[in-house]
Formats: C-alpha cells, sequence, structure tokens
C-alpha cells in the first residue's frame, strides 16, 4: 500500500508501532484510493490532511470525509456536508450492561438495564461514535454528554447543544451508523472494504 502513500506519509509512519504504522498507511491508502475514483484524479495527488488520531479532511470546496475501522474491515464516507461514520463487528464480544452502565448516563436505571440486548447497546455505540466524529470531538472526553434516541433517530449532545440525525446500516458481519444534519433524504457516498489489518 506504501505506493499509494506520499513520502510525509511514509515518515510518519515509521515513527508509529508496527501495528498504528500499518493501519495508518493502509487506511490512508483505501482513503486516497475511493477520492481518487471520486474526484477522477491520481490517489497522489488527493489533498488530504490526514494525521495519525486525527479526523482526516480536505481542502474546502472538496467535501467532507470520514473514516472507520475495524478487525477486518474499513469504510470511508464522502459528503458535501460534515459527515461521521463508525464501524463495529456485530460478533463483538463486551458485557453490554456494565458498558452501557458506564458510557451511557440515560441507561443506569437498573431495571431497565435487564432489557437490553447486546444489539441494542452495540448500535448505541456505533451511532453515538459516529457523532463525536462529525463533531472531531474526543472519546473520553464526550461520550458521556451524548443522548441517543432509537426512535426518532436523533443524537443530541447536551453540553454543546448539538443535535444530528443517524443512519444505522447492518452489512454483513459489521454495523454501520452514519452522523448528520440533514433532516431529509440523505445519499452519501460510501466505500465499505474488507480487510485483515
Amino acid at each position: 500500500m506504501q505506493d499509494v502513500a506520499t513520502v510525509e506519509e511514509i515518515k510518519t509512519a515509521k515513527n508509529l508501532s508496527n501495528s498504528r504504522s500499518k493501519i495508518f498507511l493502509e487506511t490512508r491508502a483505501y482513503l486516497r484510493k475511493s477520492l481518487s475514483t471520486l474526484f477522477d484524479l491520481n490517489p497522489l495527488e488527493i489533498p488530504i490532511n490526514a494525521h495519525p488520531g486525527e479526523p482526516p479532511s480536505l481542502p474546502f470546496g472538496m467535501g467532507n470525509i470520514s473514516l472507520s475501522h475495524c478487525k477486518d474491515a474499513i469504510t470511508i464516507v464522502w459528503h458535501k456536508s460534515k459527515i461521521g461514520i463508525d464501524i463495529e463487528r456485530t460478533d463483538r464480544n463486551f458485557n453490554h450492561i456494565k458498558f452501557a452502565e458506564k458510557y451511557f448516563f440515560n441507561t443506569n436505571n437498573s431495571i431497565h438495564n435487564k432489557y437490553l440486548t447486546k444489539d441494542m447497546i452495540l448500535n448505541q455505540w456505533c451511532a453515538v461514535e459516529a457523532a463525536i466524529k462529525w463533531d472531531h470531538g474526543k472519546l473520553a472526553k464526550d461520550i458521556n454528554h451524548w443522548q441517543y434516541f432509537e426512535k426518532p433517530k436523533k443524537l443530541i449532545h447536551n453540553k454543546k447543544n448539538i443535535h444530528l440525525n443517524y443512519s444505522q446500516i447492518n452489512f454483513h458481519n459489521w454495523t454501520i451508523a452514519l452522523a448528520y444534519e440533514e433532516k431529509n433524504s440523505f445519499n452519501p457516498e460510501i466505500i465499505c472494504s474488507s480487510k485483515n489489518f
């Protein structure tokens, strides 16, 4: 994948651990290849800012991008307006009740908790993380401030007073969430690829 990495990206990757370096170069390569198809440009000519640990961005006028990856897939979305995306494996193994009690303030009622399923919490986690990416926020700092509503599909940041809509997509072994402001029809460009990192 280094054939579609810039000199700067290769230099940056050398300062990362082996696993982070591999993920960094592969995600940027997929990002460049996908956008080159969208804009009909050489992948190396795509003017992205994509530093480790920071959301990727395009220059003003070229739209907005967001990417997410899990252990075997990467998903990329482009839209003219701000957008956030997250992908999670549906077979992810975790204690969903403890997870809900720790992170989601609106699920801390013990009577309510016994009715929560792993899929419900995974979908909430995925949607909230997409919202955090929309806001270019930080997971540790923002997760407790986002409120999730399944019907209607709304996300609200109580501290910043941000109101977003979201879509949930089940695709093979993954669940994907998109967070956005639009209220009407929404047609983003989504690219999803299975890949062993």
